[in-house]
């Protein structure tokens, strides 16, 4: 199973929508596009989950496609890497 990062999306768009393009190519076991956690509006990102083969024909086929008025970009994810967290200064004496 791979993840494909799709990255670009209309910021109108669904994860319904994002898993029925992707669905051309193959079963979705998962489509999500990302939200910011403090407005809840689309980052303009998301994941595809997909079989091997069905994603390698969907980021070939999508990849610089256009949805709406943007050209998508699709690639295999890369793993999330450990960042460490951010140190807001409240905790220094």
């Amino acid at each position: 199973m791979k993840s494909i990062f799709v990255g670009n999306l209309p910021w109108s768009a669904t994860n319904e929508e994002l898993e029925q393009k992707f669905s051309e190519f193959g079963e979705v076991k998962s489509a999500r596009i990302i939200n910011d956690k403090m407005t809840g509006k689309s980052k303009g990102f998301g994941f595809v989950d997909m079989d091997d083969d069905a994603a390698q024909k969907a980021i070939a086929a999508l990849s610089g496609a256009k949805w709406g008025d943007r050209e998508l970009t699709c690639n295999e994810a890369r793993p999330k890497e450990d960042r460490p967290r951010k140190d807001s200064g409240r905790d220094r004496y």
